[in-house]
């Protein structure tokens, strides 16, 4: 009731905009897809499917969206009320209001008004994740350093479904976008690639990897790649990217300060990309090795925790919000704590996984698991 009440007061537009939040987040479901019902959804993009993917669109996303906007108002240990987290609050209520402003989809036309709305939606959301961990941290700068983070378990909780949503919610979007491409690259339905090469994918994402890193200490380890570079499968790249990215940039960083005072040659950061029936695995289906000392057993089940970082805290540097802000927006080497449990949840959006096992003084083996079957639902919290 308490959070109700705090809802009404900021809530811009008064309780009308509240009672329909309330609804669309609490009385209806949500529907889930698949990647494979995607692929075969868009493989032709006629008028007919545009129009039936933005009705759906129409109805789904507000359910989504309000869900969301619901729980930001009622976070505990007072997250709720951070601002960076009542920036993203505010940016949900948005563009819930103008997705229920949007009229009825009748022809064409409509379907082509709604499209440039929901693209606006998405840019509008584009910083969410930078601002939300800015946000937790500017949290873990106000409390005592004596709590357990692994206590704050209900705040990891809902990180976890805001977060898995939000890959939803931009993933359908993204994808009714670009199925409007009238010249896309070949064996390309939408955002998914249906003959995309892991190795390249991999290859790329560790270049971008080393350019951060050395950016950031002057030098970096190389990186090599093993795996057939003809195999392909249906998958999204951008998700492969970011995940094999945020991978390999911790194990850069982890190998980079243990041998940057050191007359050893810093080993490279190995990359092994192997398929199976069901799965394609970095490492073993997709794994990245390191030498970069390892995790002790007690960090372990820390890492996936959004509360955790080995790394130094970027707010500790910074002195107002704007540079806070802007800091939250850089992609930096490490410091806020969200990659690993974020590509973790970008795993198991198409049914993969992410471990992580590690060998104390030696080095962390992470292994990515992707479904090359495409038939899983969309995990909706």
């Amino acid at each position: 009731m308490a959070a109700k009440m705090v809802f009404e007061r900021v809530v811009k537009g008064g309780g009308g905009l509240l009672e329909e939040v309330q609804k669309w987040g609490v009385s209806k479901k949500q529907t889930g897809v698949s990647l494979r019902y995607m692929m075969e959804f868009g493989s032709n993009p006629s008028d007919k499917i545009l129009m039936i993917s933005a009705q759906f669109l129409h109805k789904e996303l507000p359910i989504r969206i309000a869900r969301r906007a619901i729980e930001l108002q009622s976070l505990p240990f007072g997250l709720s009320h951070k601002p960076a987290v009542l920036t993203v609050r505010d940016w949900y209520l948005d563009s819930f209001r103008d997705l229920r402003n949007f009229p009825e989809i009748k022809d064409k036309n409509d379907e082509l008004e709604f499209t440039k709305m929901i693209k606006m939606i998405k840019v509008r959301h584009n910083n969410v994740v930078p601002t939300m961990a800015l946000g937790v941290q500017q949290l873990k700068k106000d409390l005592s350093r004596k709590v357990d983070y692994m206590n704050l378990e209900e705040i990891h909780q809902f990180l976890d479904r805001f977060y898995m949503s939000r890959i939803g919610i931009r993933m359908l979007i993204g994808q009714h976008v670009e199925l409007h491409n009238p010249n896309p690259p070949p064996d390309v339905v939408g955002y998914i690639h249906t003959k995309m090469s892991p190795v390249e994918v991999a290859r790329n994402a560790s270049e971008d990897a080393r350019c951060i890193c050395m950016r950031e200490y002057g030098s970096a380890p190389e990186v090599s790649i093993y795996g057939d570079p003809n195999f392909t499968f249906p998958y999204v790249p951008p998700h492969l990217h970011l995940m094999v990215f945020e991978l390999v940039k911790n194990s850069l960083r982890a190998v980079q300060e243990r041998f940057m005072n050191s007359d050893k040659i810093a080993p490279p950061i190995r990359i092994i990309v192997a398929d199976g029936l069901e799965d394609v695995t970095i490492k073993a289906c997709c794994a990245v090795s390191d030498e970069g000392g390892g995790i002790p057993r007690s960090g372990l089940p820390k890492i996936f925790t959004y509360l955790y970082t080995t790394a130094k805290n970027p707010l500790d540097a910074q002195s107002d919000a704007q540079s806070d802000i802007e800091t939250a927006n850089m992609a930096t080497m490490a410091g806020y704590g969200y990659g690993l449990p974020i590509s973790r949840l970008y795993a198991r959006y198409f049914g993969g996984d992410l471990q992580i096992i590690s060998m104390e003084g030696y080095g962390t083996d992470a292994y990515l698991h992707l479904s090359r079957l495409g038939d899983s639902q969309e995990p909706l919290p």
